[in-house]
């Protein structure tokens, strides 16, 4: 591809230098005029050769938004800097069998996913990033960064990526046989009883470990949902796509950038001011746990106009002591008195995850030890963690009054969420984050 694209502008270049010389020879004064003409002519005849290969190539190439230097240290090294492998096009073609619809495991919000099988044996999972444009990109390289960055046995494994001189986007990932938990509780795989409540305490807990995780590693993941946490042969948690990840260092409060997400699952008080903190996964986390409480959607349209969102239902249920009423039966807590007090605890902590006001929600790390010592049967006001809370969060359940915030008191979680709001440029303390530039508020006490 290179060599032809050189070999018609050193053609051009050289009827330009032999017209020039053919007309000097023979020079006059009409010969000067008719010199400047064709040379005129020539000059944006090749101009517009050179403008024509590059919107050619930039058509073709969606990391042609990408700086140079960005690209070649990102993704052309490879291996050697990505610490992933960078495979080519036909490899991936073969692997899936030419993206051939029966090898589709599932379509998301960023592309579809296919089953694939290279040729060293590995199972993988190709994901196909839909619009090959910079925003696509930038989720792109968003994902290989975070992912050959961190180590996490509940961390879905990136096994490479495709070339940035590639005309599609592609992502290749450890294949995760037994699906998500959302296709478990309430889609393709829909089945309950499959997932008992030891089984779902585990989910929760390597869940939360994960997240934990990242906030110490100063990421933040903004799409916590069940469609994102995946089952591998041992049923044990991989949390994927991280397109949407954030990086928020420990000296700041808040990173301030437009809301995006998962209707259902974003931070409401995000949606609200902008402003991106590791509490907003907290609360995504919250609606995670009453998902596993509940087997029910995040957002359905079919319940009553107050509980089309599933953490608005669970707040007013939890806030009126009819924790009963969201349960899923077959977890057969009625018949099971320590199931049914672990199951409360569980949503009493998911109570507190929700709170509009992330300076009430607990810290990730907080939930994980609450968790594990529900786990273990300590309820909250049994000695669990929640106890060593900071002294910000809420006292328990038992002792809420009707002054603590009631689901009328905020907005709810939005039903959707548009990715072409901006979020505030006027602050001028800055930090990077996989290329973009976001405003922040420095922390001025921990």
């Amino acid at each position: 591809m290179v060599y032809p694209r050189f070999f018609f502008l050193r053609i051009i270049l050289s009827y330009i230098i032999v017209l020039i010389f053919c007309c000097l020879v023979v020079a006059g004064k009409t010969t000067i005029k008719l010199i400047l003409v064709l040379t005129g002519s020539s000059f944006i005849l090749l101009l517009s050769s050179v403008i024509f290969i590059i919107w050619r190539r930039s058509k073709s190439n969606p990391f042609s938004s990408i700086s140079s230097k960005n690209k070649s240290s990102n993704l052309e090294e490879g291996s050697i800097i990505c610490r992933v492998s960078v495979f080519s096009y036909s490899e991936l073609q073969d692997a899936t069998k030419s993206f051939i619809s029966s090898h589709k495991l599932g379509d998301g919000g960023f592309g579809a996913v296919y089953y694939g099988k290279l040729q060293d044996g590995r199972e993988v999972a190709v994901k196909r990033l839909y619009e090959h444009n910079y925003k696509r990109v930038q989720q792109f390289m968003n994902e290989v960064e975070i992912l050959t960055r961190l180590r996490h046995p509940n961390l879905v494994v990136l096994y490479g990526c495709i070339s940035w001189q590639s005309h599609e986007l592609l992502l290749i990932y450890e294949y995760i046989p037994n699906g998500t938990v959302a296709e478990h509780l309430h889609g393709g795989q829909e089945n309950p009883s499959l997932l008992t409540w030891p089984m779902r305490m585990k989910i929760a807990i390597e869940t939360a470990s994960t997240l934990a995780y990242l906030h110490a590693s100063e990421i933040i993941h903004r799409d916590v949902k069940t469609d994102n946490i995946r089952l591998d042969h041992s049923f044990c948690v991989k949390v994927a796509d991280f397109g949407l990840s954030r990086l928020v260092p420990n000296n700041v409060t808040h990173v301030s950038t437009a809301p995006q997400g998962t209707p259902g699952y974003v931070d409401p008080q995000y949606h609200q001011r902008y402003q991106l903190t590791d509490k907003s996964d907290v609360y995504s986390f919250g609606v995670v746990l009453i998902e596993l409480i509940s087997s029910m959607v995040a957002v359905d349209l079919n319940r009553s106009q107050d509980d089309i969102c599933l953490a608005n239902l669970a707040l007013n249920m939890i806030k009126t002591s009819a924790i009963d009423q969201f349960i899923d039966p077959v977890l057969e807590s009625n018949s099971n008195p320590e199931i049914k007090n672990m199951i409360t605890s569980v949503a009493e902590l998911a109570f507190r995850c929700l709170q509009f006001d992330s300076v009430m929600r607990p810290t990730m790390n907080e939930v994980l030890h609450a968790l594990m010592e529900i786990q273990d049967g300590k309820g909250i006001e049994d000695g669990g963690n929640i106890r060593d809370l900071e002294t910000t969060n809420p006292p328990p359940l038992s002792e809420i009054s009707d002054s603590v915030l009631l689901l009328n008191d905020f907005p709810p979680s939005p039903l959707s969420v548009s990715s072409e709001w901006q979020s505030d440029n006027s602050v001028s303390t800055t930090v990077s984050s996989n290329g973009d530039r976001l405003p922040v508020k420095i922390r001025t006490s921990r």
